[in-house]
């Protein structure tokens, strides 16, 4: 099949009927889970620490969800109205302003030196970056207010040059060497946030100074003023001070973490959405972007998995996205995905080098250098050849003899310190209700309830249980111990 003349399953030209659209739209409404939940946990908060990890049921449901969903292939309707999915954009949009105002609200009436924060990282922080997918939607749109909602939520995660690096710099050179976010062949998530963070802000800083006319431009320019990437740090350390200045420094520092979570979440996508594939033609292709057929990803993240389409048409609104047979397919949904490179990056690498030779894709493409063949051979071998070591440490079995002792004792040496700072500092904020040794054991004792959750959780899985009845049970275990040290303390 020629990437020259993309094709897809037939469109569905017919009219449907209102209850078919309602049906259809009802099912975008998973793109509610993650914003409602992280809402119920800012209104519910301070937590007891035992309480709060409650909140990340949702987030193991959606991956559970997204691991094992089943295939979305359906085609737009293209006489479907606008009107619905556009509101739907719009409360997810308001929604995150919301979540950022309670999150600041929640951290002026409690420490920052609690679980509360963990959850920052994992249940806010994944609700912000997920609003990065609909303030992505919103800046492709036309109309200019749109835009501008999109610009503040991008500033609400301190990610505002994203909208000038992505419509000017990646949609223009995606698949290319010029292209900041598209990863390469063989390139870890890791090597890749590291080179890609500080290349598309650069390429932005670029792109808008050329845009005002010179691309040399001091910094004191006059034209300055009008430059679209101070405006979005402007506004976006604005927030941050403005949330310091009227909540306290708790609710900065909580800002920042959920700002910081979304920007590994933005890039973990970034990696996956092109990762090994090479533009070989002037015109964007449906071959140059990864596609994923996840149910959940296509409805709850309001048609991301359609990415090959969106580079094609990328002013298409979310629900008119449609399916291509020539694009290369991600092994599960994007929430599994995100898991998947950040925790076990060579499981997707490993698939993502099978699926490129299959499809004869990136630089296994008919025509390509032949050295440059065979030097992605070369590392395709080494990535098709790689087992993962043994987990060593305290959260897995440990390696025996004198690699476990090295890999273990540093562990050992980084929670220890990790204790000490906690400890002064719920010390600092309490005022010192409690002795430091006695809030010392009662960290450590937390810390170690912990990891028998996670021992637990991990058991089950190894032994093929279900990712939600596995967290399940490691829950139950930690709100039993949690219920009988606050039983037995008093507290």
């Amino acid at each position: 099949m020629s990437a020259d003349s993309p094709t897809s399953p037939d469109l569905l030209q017919s009219r449907l009927s209102w209850p078919a659209i309602s049906w259809i739209w009802l099912r975008h409404l998973s793109s509610l889970l993650f914003p409602l939940t992280t809402l119920a946990f800012l209104w519910t908060g301070p937590h007891r620490w035992y309480i709060a990890p409650l909140f990340m049921l949702p987030p193991i449901l959606a991956l559970n969800l997204d691991s094992n969903a089943t295939i979305e292939r359906r085609q737009p309707v293209t006489s479907m109205p606008a009107w619905p999915f556009d509101g739907l954009v719009y409360l997810l949009a308001l929604l995150q302003l919301v979540i950022v105002f309670e999150l600041a609200r929640l951290f002026s009436v409690q420490g920052f030196f609690s679980v509360d924060t963990v959850m920052v990282l994992i249940v806010v922080g994944g609700s912000s970056g997920f609003s990065i997918v609909t303030a992505h939607e919103l800046i492709h749109r036309r109309k200019p207010w749109e835009r501008s909602l999109g610009r503040l939520l991008l500033s609400a995660v301190l990610q505002e040059h994203f909208f000038t690096e992505h419509l000017y710099g990646h949609h223009v050179n995606v698949g290319r060497k010029e292209d900041a976010a598209t990863a390469r062949f063989g390139e870890p998530y890791e090597a890749f946030y590291r080179r890609t963070v500080p290349a598309q802000f650069k390429n932005a800083w670029r792109l808008e100074a050329r845009r005002l006319g010179d691309p040399e431009m001091s910094l004191f320019d006059l034209r300055m003023l009008r430059n679209r990437i101070l405006h979005g740090i402007a506004v976006g350390w604005g927030i941050g001070l403005a949330i310091w200045l009227t909540f306290g420094l708790a609710s900065f520092l909580a800002f920042l973490l959920q700002a910081f979570m979304a920007s590994r979440l933005l890039e973990a996508v970034n990696y996956f959405e092109h990762w090994g594939l090479r533009r070989s033609t002037r015109g964007v292709q449906p071959t140059d972007s990864w596609d994923t057929h996840s149910w959940f990803t296509y409805y709850g993240l309001t048609g991301l998995s359609r990415h090959a389409d969106h580079h094609r048409e990328p002013s298409r609104p979310f629900q008119q996205l449609q399916v291509f047979d020539e694009a290369p397919i991600l092994p599960t949904g994007y929430v599994g995905l995100v898991d998947m490179v950040m925790a076990n990056d060579h499981e997707f690498q490993q698939h993502a080098v099978r699926e490129l030779q299959t499809r004869e894709l990136g630089p296994f493409r008919p025509g390509t250098d032949p050295e440059e063949v065979a030097r992605a051979g070369e590392r395709a071998r080494e990535i098709l050849s790689h087992r993962p070591a043994p987990r060593a440490g305290l959260f897995g079995p440990n390696a025996k003899g004198e690699r476990g002792l090295r890999v273990l004792l540093p562990r050992l040496g980084v929670l220890l310190g990790a204790l000490l700072v906690l400890t002064a500092g719920v010390q600092l904020e309490s005022g010192g209700a409690m002795s430091f040794a006695a809030r010392f054991a009662l960290n450590a004792w937390i810390l170690a309830a912990f990891v028998v959750m996670i021992r637990i959780f991990r058991g089950l899985k190894e032994r093929g249980w279900n990712l939600s009845v596995s967290w399940c049970v490691a829950m139950a275990t930690l709100l039993l111990l949690g219920g009988l040290t606050t039983s037995a303390l008093g507290l």
